[in-house]
């Protein structure tokens, strides 16, 4: 090996003292995963509903509490649930353009 590819294989400078990597996500945990009540407003899909999750916040400026609506596609490989019933979803991997959620259980129907 010449000079020239000594430098080219060269190891990278050490890090500084006290200065520790991240850490590596170990295999076998991972977060806590998101969860959602609300009602479905359509199950016409299949294998997916729409569920309207309703939220109370305060407004930022005035305090006065409003409702927020939201609505989430969520994946339901039994056909379980139907137009009206109360469910909790899980927040997941994408499964398609816009569902990233799946059925728990049904709460109410």
């Amino acid at each position: 090996m010449t000079e020239g590819d000594q430098q080219a294989v060269a190891k990278p400078p050490p890090a500084p003292a006290g200065v520790m990597p991240p850490p590596l996500p170990s295999s076998g945990t991972r977060g806590s995963r998101k969860t959602r009540t609300g009602e479905v407003v359509s199950s016409g899909m299949n294998k997916t509903i729409v569920v309207r999750s309703v939220t109370r916040v305060p407004h930022p400026k005035f305090g006065k509490i409003v409702k927020q609506q939201k609505k989430f596609y969520a994946h339901d490989e039994e056909n379980k649930a139907k137009t009206g019933d109360t469910v909790r979803i899980m927040e997941t991997r994408p499964l398609s353009k816009l569902k990233r959620w799946r059925l728990i259980e049904v709460l109410q129907k």
